[in-house]
C-alpha cells in the first residue's frame, strides 16, 4: 500500500529476486500492479529494466490487453490517467458470506499528506443500475452481507449528469431482497450527509457502523492537512450518529506527527477521542510520501516525537475500545449469518 512509507523499498526488494531469475535467462514476464507501481511509472523501469508491465489500479480491467503486448514482446507502462471500465469479468471471493462491491474509484480531495488521489485517479462513480445488478447477482449466488467501498464514499454520484446521492443508493441497495447486511466505507467528513445517517437509521439491511477518518483534533492541522472540515463539524456529525443510531460503532483513522505539530495540538487529538470514544481507531505516524506537498516542508516532527505520541494514542484506543465493547456483553440479539 503506497499510501504508508517503505511501500517502494518493498516492491524493488521484491522485484529483486526475480530479475535476476530474467537475467540469467529464465522465461518469465514480470508484472508489477497497483498503487505503487502508478507512483513510481517510468522511474520503475530505470531502476528494474526487467520489469515487463508496469500497471496502474484504474487499468485492472485491461489485463488481457495488455498481458497480450507483453507476450508480443513489448514493455509496457500503463499508468496515464484513464476512464475505468465496468469489469465483464467475476472476481475471485475469498469468502462466501460477505462480499466487497466498488461504487466509486479515485479521489477529488487534496489532502497535503496523500498520495491516494496521484495512484487511484480523479473521482469516478460506478452506474447505480450495475452496482444494483452487482449486489443483486451476489445475493442470488449466496451471500448475505456487502460491503460498498469507496475512497470518499460520500462523493458518489456527484460527478455524474444528472447527480445523484449515496444516500438513495445504500436506501436502494439496502432494499435487494436476501440482503441481511449493508456497510460502507470510507466517509469524508467534509461530505457526510445528514441524508446518510437517516439512511442507515431507517434502512433495515445497514449495519450500524461508520468509519470516518478525522485525522486530528486541531483545527489549524486540519487546515494544514487540507481536510476541509473543523473539529466542530467532526462532532456534530458524531452527535447526530449519536442522536439517530444510538447503538452504532463509530470508527476513524488519525495521524499523528503531522509537520508542524505542536504537543499542545496533539493534546487537541486526545481531546476529541476522549469526547467521541471510538470504538476503533487506525492510528498511524506521518510518513512523508513522494508528490505530496506536506513532505518538503520545514518543521517535520522527529522520529521519536512521533513515536511518544503514537504510544499515547494506541493506549487511549485501546482503552475505549475494551469499554465500548464491554457494553455488548450478556447482548444475545445477534444472527449469525
Amino acid at each position: 500500500c503506497s499510501i504508508r512509507d517503505h511501500a517502494e523499498q518493498k516492491v524493488y526488494s521484491y522485484i529483486g529476486p526475480h530479475a535476476k531469475r530474467k537475467r540469467e535467462g529464465e522465461d518469465v514476464a514480470i508484472i508489477v500492479a497497483g498503487c505503487v507501481a502508478q507512483q513510481e511509472g517510468q522511474a520503475l523501469l530505470r531502476r528494474a529494466p526487467e520489469v515487463d508491465l508496469v500497471m496502474g489500479p484504474q487499468y485492472a480491467n485491461r489485463l488481457a490487453d495488455l498481458l497480450e503486448d507483453v507476450s508480443n514482446g513489448n514493455q509496457v507502462v500503463a499508468t496515464e490517467a484513464s476512464h475505468i471500465m465496468e469489469d465483464s469479468t467475476k472476481p475471485r471471493r475469498q469468502s462466501s458470506t460477505a462480499a466487497w462491491v466498488n461504487v466509486i474509484y479515485g479521489c477529488n480531495e487534496r489532502c497535503t499528506y496523500c498520495i491516494v488521489p496521484t495512484t487511484r485517479g480523479v473521482e469516478q462513480s460506478r452506474p447505480p443500475q450495475i452496482i444494483i445488478q452487482e449486489v443483486e447477482e451476489l445475493v442470488s449466488q449466496g451471500f448475505k452481507e456487502v460491503t460498498l467501498l469507496g475512497q470518499n464514499i460520500d462523493a458518489y454520484g456527484r460527478d455524474m449528469i444528472p447527480k445523484r446521492r449515496f444516500s438513495d443508493l445504500l436506501r436502494t441497495i439496502g432494499s435487494v431482497k436476501g440482503l441481511k447486511r449493508l456497510r460502507f466505507v470510507t466517509s469524508h467528513p467534509r461530505y457526510m450527509s445528514l441524508g446518510v445517517i437517516d439512511a442507515v437509521a431507517e434502512t433495515p439491511a445497514a449495519c450500524y457502523n461508520f468509519h470516518i477518518p478525522f485525522q486530528s483534533g486541531n483545527d489549524e492541522i486540519l487546515a494544514a492537512m487540507g481536510r476541509g472540515h473543523t473539529r466542530k463539524k467532526y462532532l456534530q456529525i458524531v452527535n447526530r450518529i449519536r442522536e439517530k443510531v444510538p447503538d452504532a460503532a463509530i470508527t476513524a483513522d488519525v495521524i499523528v506527527g503531522f509537520p508542524g505539530e505542536t504537543d499542545e495540538q496533539f493534546q487537541d487529538t486526545l481531546s476529541l477521542m476522549k469526547e467521541v470514544r471510538f470504538d476503533s481507531v487506525n492510528t498511524a505516524a506521518y510518513s512523508p510520501r513522494p508528490n505530496t506537498p506536506a513532505a518538503v516542508w520545514d518543521y517535520q516532527c522527529t522520529d521519536e516525537e512521533k513515536q511518544q505520541r503514537l504510544r499515547q494514542i494506541n493506549a487511549l484506543n485501546l482503552r475505549h475500545a475494551a469499554e465500548r465493547r464491554a457494553r455488548m456483553l450478556h447482548r444475545t440479539n445477534v444472527e449469525v449469518l
